[in-house]
């Protein structure tokens, strides 16, 4: 069969799978979800073996150790895979709620209903736990998914959805709800964002390249976020202990992911106080400091920044620091180069609490708290799918409930238009 016909093949089912997944109850979701669970622990030693394969191939073709590290399943990965199961497994079903209703003037009672997208086709990119995640959250939300990971944890991915597959099929519920495309070819990608009749959603999820990629060439509706360009501005009324903390944790626990801080705004105010004690403490931390000019009169070893660092999305221990002379300066710093994703002020003064979060345009913005926390699970939602900047039809972190959309319903009793 060719990767096109297999493509719309594995649309077609999916399609189908959809419309009886949908209506299961929550009870049977969950039935499924922790049996995957099970069954992912009984069949450790064979997703190694498959893992094993994966990780050979990467290594023989010399990937980067964090690559590596990234497709490896280890110990410690199958006890957060089997954890997130049954979190997943714990959250409330979002399918069905009706989030309002009310009664127009010729009695007739409308109201809007929760219910699942349909076919969900997910991108991404290494990390094979991701398979599990996704395939979870799609099926409690009543989603049919077609998951195109990338080719070097092809084996991995197989293995790993096989689990969920025979879930599904132990339950009598159709094992096409969750389908790994089995070919590493860009043209099965090409194809499957060519099924706008049978696939309502592309979720991308990886580097800045593959977003991209989707978005230029989906037929379909694309969640995405290009990067994470997330700013911390530390203003003049901050609690200087609490912001070099916060500061330090935003850009040091965990720099390669997309909620870190990838540039610091201070306020001019503070910085004969704050700069050289936080600058010192990040190179302790080996970070690359990279500084406007007033960042470097007060500290000569910073690297002068270029126009592309404040529009950067460094992903490691580098950060550009930039001196602001007011809340203004920050707010149209953040309104040129940031990527709507995350950003936080430091501040003790309230009104300009206020003003921070009403002004920024990006998924969350924070008050006095590390941009780290831009997750799903930290957030409370739970799991999340992926965070999307895009803002349609969701913006931020996407769990569950984002995971669906609302139909109207209407109870009558016999009217009729006039």
């Amino acid at each position: 069969m060719q990767v096109s016909e297999m493509v719309h093949h594995m649309a077609q089912k999916a399609k189908e799978a959809a419309r009886g997944l949908g209506t299961l109850s929550r009870g049977v979701k969950d039935q499924i979800i922790l049996r995957a669970a099970e069954l992912l622990r009984e069949r450790q030693r064979d997703i190694l073996t498959a893992n094993e394969r994966d990780v050979k191939v990467a290594k023989a073709q010399a990937y980067a150790p964090a690559f590596i590290d990234r497709l490896m399943l280890s110990d410690k990965v199958f006890d957060s895979m089997t954890k997130g199961l049954q979190e997943v497994a714990a959250l409330p079903d979002p399918v069905g709620a009706v989030t309002g209703m009310w009664v127009r003037p010729n009695g007739l009672k409308v109201g809007r209903q929760r219910i699942p997208l349909g076919v969900i086709g997910f991108i991404y990119e290494s990390r094979p736990n991701v398979t599990l995640d996704a395939a979870a959250l799609c099926l409690k939300s009543g989603n049919a998914v077609i998951l195109k990971g990338g080719k070097e944890a092809l084996h991995s991915n197989l293995a790993l959805a096989q689990v969920v597959q025979d879930a599904l099929a132990e339950a009598g519920a159709p094992a096409a709800a969750v389908q790994v495309i089995p070919s590493v070819a860009r043209e099965a990608t090409l194809e499957l964002l060519k099924q706008d009749e049978l696939v309502d959603l592309i979720i991308p999820r990886g580097g800045e390249g593959l977003i991209r990629f989707v978005a230029e060439h989906s037929r379909i509706p694309v969640l995405k976020h290009y990067k994470g360009v997330c700013h911390i501005f530390v203003d003049e009324s901050a609690d200087l202990d609490m912001a070099e903390e916060v500061c330090y944790n935003a850009k040091v626990q965990r720099p390669g992911v997309c909620n870190a801080m990838e540039t610091m705004l201070v306020h001019e105010a503070v910085t004969p106080k704050f700069l050289p004690r936080m600058l010192g403490r990040f190179r302790q931390a080996r970070v690359e400091l990279r500084g406007c000019s007033r960042t470097r009169e007060i500290d000569p070893q910073v690297i002068p920044a270029q126009e592309a660092d404040w529009g950067a999305e460094f992903l490691d221990l580098i950060l550009a620091v930039k001196v602001v002379p007011d809340l203004d300066a920050a707010l149209d710093h953040i309104a040129q180069y940031s990527s709507n994703h995350t950003e936080a002020i430091i501040t003790g003064d309230y009104d300009r609490s206020q003003r921070f979060l009403k002004e920024v345009d990006s998924s969350v913005v924070l008050v006095n708290a590390s941009t780290r926390f831009n997750d799903g699970g930290e957030l409370g939602l739970g799991a999340e799918i992926g965070i999307n900047t895009s803002k349609l039809h969701a913006f931020g972190p996407m769990g569950l409930e984002e995971l669906t959309t609302t139909k109207f319903i209407v109870y009558g009793d016999g009217q009729i238009r006039t």
